[in-house]
């Protein structure tokens, strides 16, 4: 097969490259591009002989208008959810979407990242950091996380990890999620909240680990938020989209939660220094970092480029369309 025109979007450090896992697309033309645009007469000029695009997350968004102006894309290849991708036009046009969703495998780095960011709100690791560079030393008192309550908001594999580290930390394991969850959480061996009210009122700290889908988009309202102890942490390494628009900006300037630990916004990249969110003391902010580790990359762009060589050999795998099929038997579009 004559080598293919692959470009791949949004690799902010050229780390790709440097992964063992490249070498799966030796003898192909490979663009990597490592800025973030938003423009679609920028996107289109950079994709118009592209035959497949990699993505990295949602970090560019792939719609319609874009799609329309790609005559020569095959292949959408990515790992975990595609929200940010217009899969109907992506069909209709004769575009395969492949993304592994890795249902059996937690994001280690996602549930580490979580534990670190805990931490570091817990005992106020940065400003005791900024205390000691500013010539002062110790910048007040931390929290210590064992005999606190740590609730899990969502039960599934990455839930499933942090609540372990929390165990091993001697902390009382409270898990909140839709019945299948919960019956899961129980068989191993964790305690279950009997209603949202309760478990946002008893838990000292919460972490968000599920899916953003309809079902869950602003599944924490303004009034959980409300019900949380002023001596209490959210954490959200997730999806912001979790939490309802604005409810948590308010919530933390009054008080309930105490403080908050982010590595995800509603509008990423975040570079507005001027977002709140930015502003406020008692919320301690990350990149979204959570999977940006160099052994978590292996594992995702092993996948990803997987989903490459079985397009390149006629047997394309984890595919999200399979109607595209359909599609593509019937013809040139």
């Amino acid at each position: 097969m004559a080598p293919m025109k692959i470009t791949l979007f949004d690799d902010y450090f050229d780390t790709v490259r440097t992964l063992a896992c490249f070498r799966k697309l030796d003898g192909n033309d490979v663009t990597i591009w490592n800025d973030h645009v938003d423009d679609i007469d920028i996107l289109a000029e950079r994709l118009k002989d592209t035959e497949v695009l990699v993505l990295i997350r949602e970090r560019t968004q792939i719609r319609g208008p874009l799609l329309e102006r790609l005559p020569k894309l095959r292949l959408i290849s990515q790992r975990s959810v595609f929200p940010h991708i217009d899969i109907d036009v992506c069909t209709r046009r004769g575009v395969i979407v492949a993304s592994d969703q890795h249902a059996g495998v937690p994001s280690h780095a996602t549930a580490e990242h979580t534990w670190a960011l805990m931490l570091a709100a817990a005992r106020k690791i940065p400003q005791q950091v900024s205390s000691l560079r500013a010539g002062k030393w110790q910048a007040g008192l931390g929290s210590t996380l064992r005999h606190k309550t740590l609730g899990i908001f969502g039960y599934g594999r990455i839930g499933g990890a942090v609540a372990g580290y929390g165990k091993a930390f001697g902390m009382n394991v409270l898990v909140w999620a839709r019945e299948s969850s919960l019956q899961k959480a129980r068989a191993e061996g964790y305690a279950t909240a009997t209603d949202k009210r309760s478990f946002f009122e008893q838990c000292d700290v919460i972490s968000l680990h599920m899916r953003l889908v309809p079902a869950t988009r602003g599944i924490v309202t303004a009034a959980d938020l409300a019900c949380m102890k002023p001596t209490a942490m959210l954490i959200n390494t997730s999806r912001a989209g979790l939490v309802e628009p604005g409810a948590l900006v308010a919530a933390l300037r009054a008080g309930r939660p105490g403080q908050a630990a982010l590595d995800v916004f509603e509008s990423e990249p975040l570079l507005d220094t001027e977002n709140p969110l930015l502003k406020l003391d008692n919320a301690l902010c990350t990149p979204h970092i959570g999977y940006v580790t160099h052994e978590e990359y292996e594992v995702q762009f092993t996948d990803i480029f997987n989903q490459i060589v079985a397009y390149a050999d006629g047997k394309p795998i984890n595919v999200v369309n399979p109607a595209v099929m359909d599609v593509l038997k019937a013809g040139p579009r």
